[in-house]
């Protein structure tokens, strides 16, 4: 699997100064926990998942999570795991037959319902876990988190050498997460499970529609979730407990739920990156954006990525290529981290960069150096004359999103 593999020879070319690495999910965990990005949340009840996938009816598709929690009515989970099952059996019927290729599978994750259903799948899957690069653990606690990562622990210890590891995704979204009184304390305990069972985190993810849904707020297209206070807080604080550099994770942002709106306040997409790369059908497509209030779902991802944050949950697939697209390292980015880390053995404290537009001072933008590298074997570093729109100018995508 590889990012914006749907474009052609010439167009990567002509987009990428340096293109985006192939992998899979026996990769190493450090190159995965950045792969998962943009990952597509579909309903386990969905009966064409594996259709889908193997005829690449999803453009951009590159990370899944058949979710058997909120997006499964309680009547029906037995139907759903059902068809996890099936999905999993036709996957690896397609692969056999040749019919799917294994560089063309994404990664899967099952989100679960319960550590119960989290036993209960470790079996019911058996012989098919090999297809999946891991399981999402929703409301997480310190409490209900022992017992996932003791069980996942376990599965992997006992598998064979040619399996490959699965990974844990812990989802923050419980009250003493979000309440002041007792979110340090909750975190702290969450924070110390995790180190302990570090080799099985792929990442940790932040579940803002369930911290909303406690205070009785919904954030509209025109705002992002940095907007809402008690939201905002609380990110804060996820982001300070676990993205130190020291022991950092990598934190992966909330969903963004619109894809079609009325909208209030002005927009704030520019007109200048979309014009100067595609002249009017640029401005056609900031448009079908605009539309589509992906343009708050782009404010959103900017504040992300300003915050440390790599990875958003997606319910829409219409979202996949312009978030995947501004996770793009720019040229700028690229050379100011290749500089610094380049000029780290002790003769430069501080110098200015090769865009001449700013310095850099060596020990502290160190570890943003590092992070900067590691996205760019995921994603990709543009070249010089590019923006991230770029990567939305093919001409089937300047009509309206749907």
């Amino acid at each position: 699997m590889r990012y914006f593999d749907y474009l052609t020879p010439e167009q990567e070319n002509d987009i990428f100064h340096y293109r985006p690495t192939e992998f899979s999910n026996r990769d190493d965990k450090e190159l995965l926990a950045y792969a998962v990005g943009a990952a597509l949340y579909m309903p386990a009840t969905r009966p064409a998942i594996a259709e889908n996938i193997m005829n690449r009816k999803i453009k951009g598709l590159v990370s899944l999570v058949i979710d058997l929690e909120d997006a499964v009515a309680d009547n029906q989970v037995h139907l759903a795991e059902q068809n996890l099952r099936e999905t999993l059996d036709k996957l690896q019927t397609y692969l056999d037959s040749g019919r799917l290729y294994p560089p063309s599978l994404p990664l899967i994750f099952v989100r679960v319902r319960s550590v119960q259903q989290f036993e209960k799948l470790l079996r019911l899957l058996e012989g098919r876990l090999n297809l999946l690069t891991g399981f999402a653990f929703p409301k997480f606690t310190a409490e209900s988190g022992e017992a996932y990562f003791r069980m996942l622990e376990a599965h992997n210890q006992e598998a064979g050498p040619e399996e490959p590891i699965l990974y844990g995704m812990p989802i923050l979204e419980t009250p003493d997460v979000i309440y002041r009184e007792s979110r340090l304390s909750a975190l702290l305990g969450i924070r110390q499970l995790l180190l302990r069972y570090r080799p099985y985190v792929l990442n940790v993810r932040i579940g803002a529609t369930d911290f909303s849904s406690i205070f009785g707020l919904r954030r509209n297209p025109d705002m992002t979730i940095y907007d809402i206070g008690v939201i905002r807080d609380c990110v804060t604080d996820i982001i300070n407990i676990f993205g130190r550099e020291e022991s950092r994770f990598v934190i992966s942002g909330p969903v963004w739920e619109y894809f079609r709106s009325d909208r209030v306040l002005k927009p704030q997409l520019r007109m200048t990156p979309f014009q100067e790369m595609m002249g009017k059908d640029g401005l056609r497509l900031r448009m079908s954006y605009l539309d589509g209030s992906v343009d708050g779902l782009l404010r959103e991802v900017s504040y992300d990525k300003e915050n440390g944050i790599v990875g958003k949950t997606i319910i829409h697939p219409s979202h996949l290529q312009p978030v995947q697209s501004l996770y793009v390292v720019t040229h700028e980015e690229y050379i100011d981290a290749i500089s610094i880390i380049e000029n780290s053995h002790g003769d430069f404290g501080v110098m200015k960069s090769r865009y001449e537009n700013k310095m850099n001072e060596i020990k502290p933008h160190m570890n943003w150096s590092r992070r900067i590298l590691n996205r760019s074997k995921i994603f990709g570093v543009l070249h010089e004359k590019h923006n991230f729109t770029s990567l939305l100018a093919e001409p089937e995508r300047t009509g309206a999103l749907v």
